[in-house]
C-alpha cells in the first residue's frame, strides 16, 4: 500500500465534502483514459513547494519564502503556522518539503525539511513539531538532522521527506550544484547528492561501513522528487545537467553514479565523466532527454482511476507538464510516457494523491493547488 493512502485512511468523506466546496472543475484535460477534470482547491500560493494532507480533510502547503500554511475542509481562509524554524532563503534554498508520518492523528507530528545558514554557506536540514490542537502553530519544533560543512551558493539542496513501511524516514540530498567537477556525491563521508535515513528521533536508521551515519545511497545530483511504491519500495527522480534527469529506486550502499556517469551532457556540451555506465555504478529504470527538470513524485494506488494503479507521476518545471510513466511498458528510455498539459500544469513542483484518490499537483507558475480526478 502507497504511502498517502496508509498515512489518512478514513478521510476519503472529508475529500468529498472539499471537492464539493471548491470552485467546479471548469477545465477538461484529455488523458490516454479519457478526459480528467481540474478544479483549482488554493491560490495566492508564493513558490509553493511541499503538500500534505491531514485526517479531516485539511492539507499543508509550504512556501519556499518560509510560510507553512494551512488550509480547512471549508476552504474559507488559510492559516499560515507559527512555530517554524528559522531557514536560509537563497536561491533554490528555503522551506521545502513536509511530511506527516502514519500516526499523525495520534502524535500530531509535521516534519518540514529546509535549508539552513552555515557559516558562509548553507546546508539541508530535517525537522518536526507538534501541530496545536488550535491547528494555528507547531509546538516544540526541534531539528533532528543538518548536513554538515555548508557549502556555498543556493543551489541542489534536495529535498523530499518520505516515511518508509517501518515508520523511518528517508531524505533527499541534492549535491548542492558543484558541477561535474565536485565529486561530493561521490563521497561517502559527505551528505552532498546522497538519500539519508533517519529513525523517528533524528539518528541515523542506516550505517554503512565508511559513510556517514545516515547516508543509504550515493551518487545523486539533485532529487526533488520521492515516493514509495504499492509494495514500500523507495523511489525518487533527480535533475540531471543538460539532460540526463532520472528515475531511481535507491538501494542501501549503492552508487547512482553523478557524477562519474550520466546520460546528460554539462552545460557547455562537454561530456560529463566516463558516459553512461562504470562497472559498480546503478543504471536509472528512467531517464529523460532532454531534461524535464522533474519535481514531486507519486505512485498511483489506482483508487480512482484503476488504469493507472502503480504508474509513476511527476510533475515538469521546465516544460509545463503533469507527466505518468508506466512501468509495465519498456521503452526506449526505461517506461512509456504520457504528458498531461493544461493552462494549469505551469512549472509543477509537487505532486501528491489525496485521501480519495484524486491526483493533487503544485503549479509554481499559478501559485495554486490544483486536483486532477475523472469529472
Amino acid at each position: 500500500m502507497k504511502e498517502f493512502g496508509m498515512q489518512h485512511l478514513g478521510s476519503v468523506a472529508a475529500f468529498v465534502f472539499i471537492a464539493s466546496v471548491a470552485q467546479a472543475a471548469d477545465l477538461s484535460v484529455q488523458t490516454t483514459v479519457g478526459p480528467m477534470g481540474i478544479t483549482r482547491m488554493a491560490e495566492g500560493l508564493e513558490e509553493p513547494w511541499g503538500l500534505a494532507f491531514l485526517p479531516d480533510g485539511s492539507f499543508l502547503i509550504t512556501e519556499r519564502e518560509g510560510a507553512l500554511k494551512l488550509f480547512t475542509a471549508s476552504l474559507s481562509a488559510a492559516t499560515s503556522l507559527a512555530g517554524l524554524p528559522e531557514v536560509e532563503v537563497d536561491g533554490q534554498g528555503g522551506l521545502l518539503d513536509v511530511m506527516l508520518p502514519r500516526d499523525f492523528a495520534t502524535s500530531r507530528e509535521v516534519w518540514l525539511s529546509y535549508s539552513v545558514a552555515q557559516g558562509r554557506g548553507a546546508g539541508t536540514a530535517v525537522g518536526k513539531g507538534r501541530l496545536s490542537a488550535d491547528g494555528t502553530r507547531l509546538e516544540d519544533f526541534l531539528q533532528l538532522f543538518e548536513t554538515p560543512e555548508g557549502a556555498r551558493g543556493g543551489r541542489h539542496f534536495g529535498s523530499r521527506l518520505v516515511e518508509a513501511l517501518d515508520g523511518t524516514v528517508y531524505v533527499t540530498v541534492g549535491d548542492r550544484g558543484t558541477g561535474p567537477g565536485g565529486y561530493e556525491a561521490q563521497d561517502p563521508g559527505r551528505a552532498e547528492g546522497k538519500v539519508i535515513h533517519l529513525n523517528r528521533d533524528g539518528t541515523p536508521a542506516t550505517v554503512l561501513s565508511g559513510a556517514l551515519p545516515g547516508v543509504y545511497s550515493s551518487g545523486h545530483r539533485n532529487p526533488q522528487g520521492a515516493a514509495l511504491d504499492l509494495s514500500g519500495r523507495l523511489f525518487i527522480h533527480e535533475h540531471g545537467a543538460r539532460g540526463g534527469d532520472e528515475l531511481n529506486a535507491p538501494e542501501a550502499g549503492r552508487n547512482y553514479g553523478w557524477p562519474v556517469i550520466t546520460y546528460g551532457r554539462n552545460y557547455n556540451g562537454l561530456r560529463i565523466g566516463v558516459g553512461s555506465a562504470k562497472d559498480g555504478m546503478e543504471q536509472p529504470l528512467h531517464y529523460w532527454d532532454p531534461s524535464i527538470a522533474p519535481s514531486g513524485l507519486l505512485i498511483y494506488s489506482g483508487a480512482l482511476v484503476p488504469e493507472w494503479r502503480g504508474d509513476i507521476f511527476f510533475g515538469s518545471l521546465n516544460s509545463d507538464f503533469l507527466g505518468r510513466l508506466d512501468p509495465d511498458t519498456p521503452a526506449e528510455t526505461g517506461f512509456a510516457e504520457e504528458r498531461i498539459s493544461s493552462a494549469e500544469t505551469g512549472r509543477v513542483r509537487d505532486v501528491r494523491e489525496a485521501p480519495d484518490g484524486s491526483i493533487w499537483f503544485l503549479s509554481v507558475a499559478d501559485g495554486a493547488a490544483y486536483r486532477l480526478a475523472p469529472p
